[in-house]
């Protein structure tokens, strides 16, 4: 993967924003997520007034620039953070906290920005991760396998790609995106990645859901790249180099969403409690009469409740993020197809219970937050909404399947775009 034209209106390091350029960039995971509270907390103090004006976040990605997060997983010779993706899952977690759909965008790009690693050769990987390590570039990923495969021509020593894309989170906002195919006449599958920035790459603009508004996940028209092809990652002399490894893409990204899942919900809790705390008044009408909400036994039992489920979640989904991190971090050729399996089965169990118990805690904040705290001003709807979009991702039924095959039937599931 040769790239070189890295040119982006996202990609400057300066602005009154940048609170974190005289600082050091952290040397821990600790440090690591603190600096990703910091993004949280910045992005949480106006996510409903951003949400609701729904404009490509340039400023936002600025931000997670600034603040070094871009560059978490990125070679520490190169200027990158070179941590583990135990850490980059926490902090995906914690900026969604803030806002969903910037934890959301994060997340794609730790999984888009180790698709070299996943699928490429020693060297297709060393240049991709120079390249944007040391120029602080955001990807996106125009990979959607709901929608017809692009189609790819070879003519000469180029590839190009052509086709529609229904959904490309990232979009006008990244700098990178990766490109997969179908070679014509073939079943062979090819990844690249190309600057955003081209004509042959047009975005519909046209990303309106109900949530997770701002992670620019429109349509795009892929209109005639050209990629060399020494820049398919993984082909040597046009032939694939297959590995086991090359399937953790799928298992990586669905404990993204375990991740930015639940700190979309923890994000709720806190700013339900946070409510409750100062604003919701006890129910004079119950014989038990309180003088502050805060006192009031349906409250603390109902707090109690959500804030048990979320915790027994994050313990899953940390347990799930050490052991994917291990193998993600292992030597390419030591993974075996069982141990790729069992992976990816802990990771649709955890999945599966953030989902349904932060769809939970989405909606019944409402109820321990009171009637006032429906107003569109409070905005506490942007956790429900944003959940609700992105857990209907692929249908839930599935996972369960997966695990209770696994359970009952000791049947790991085969690689597929989905598992």
């Amino acid at each position: 993967m040769t790239i070189t034209d890295t040119a982006s209106p996202t990609t400057n390091n300066s602005g009154p924003e940048n609170r974190w350029a005289n600082q050091a960039r952290p040397s821990t995971a600790a440090g690591w997520i603190r600096r990703a509270a910091e993004v949280s907390t910045i992005l949480a103090a106006d996510a409903v007034e951003r949400d609701n004006a729904n404009q490509p976040p340039f400023a936002e990605v600025q931000l997670l620039k600034n603040s070094g997060l871009v560059t978490l997983l990125g070679p520490a010779g190169h200027g990158g953070g070179g941590e583990t993706w135990d850490t980059a899952y926490r902090v995906i977690r914690e900026v969604a906290r803030g806002d969903g759909s910037i934890g959301q965008l994060l997340g794609y790009h730790y999984l888009w920005a180790w698709a070299a690693r996943l699928v490429a050769t020693e060297d297709q990987i060393s240049a991709v991760e120079e390249l944007y390590t040391t120029n602080n570039l955001l990807f996106g990923g125009a990979v959607n396998p709901r929608d017809s495969d692009l189609t790819i021509v070879e003519e000469g020593d180029e590839l190009v790609f052509t086709g529609h894309k229904s959904f490309s989170t990232g979009g006008r906002v990244s700098d990178l995106t990766v490109l997969e195919g179908i070679l014509e006449g073939t079943d062979t599958h090819i990844f690249a990645i190309v600057p955003t920035e081209q004509p042959a790459i047009v975005f519909g603009n046209d990303w309106n859901n109900l949530g997770q508004r701002l992670t620019e996940s429109g349509s795009v028209d892929i209109r005639g790249v050209r990629v060399d092809w020494a820049s398919a990652a993984g082909f040597v002399g046009k032939v694939f180099q297959p590995l086991v490894y090359n399937t953790l893409n799928v298992p990586t990204i669905q404990l993204v969403f375990a991740n930015f899942y639940l700190g979309i919900a923890q994000g709720a809790i806190a700013t339900a409690t946070e409510y409750t705390r100062e604003k919701t008044r006890s129910w004079p009408y119950g014989g038990d009469n309180k003088p502050s909400a805060s006192e009031e036994w349906y409250l603390l039992e109902g707090y109690g409740e959500l804030a048990s489920k979320l915790w027994a979640d994050e313990a899953l989904i940390d347990k799930a993020g050490a052991e994917i991190s291990a193998v993600l971090h292992a030597p390419r050729e030591t993974l075996t197809e069982r141990r790729r399996g069992e992976i990816a089965v802990l990771i649709a169990a955890a999945k599966l219970r953030i989902a349904e118990d932060g769809l939970e805690v989405t909606t019944k904040v409402f109820e321990l937050t009171g009637a006032r705290a429906s107003s569109n001003t409070v905005g506490l709807d942007i956790f429900w909404r944003n959940l609700r979009t992105h857990t209907l991702h692929d249908p839930l039924p599935y996972k369960k399947r997966e695990v209770g095959q696994y359970v009952l039937l000791n049947e790991i599931p085969e690689p597929s775009w989905y598992t």
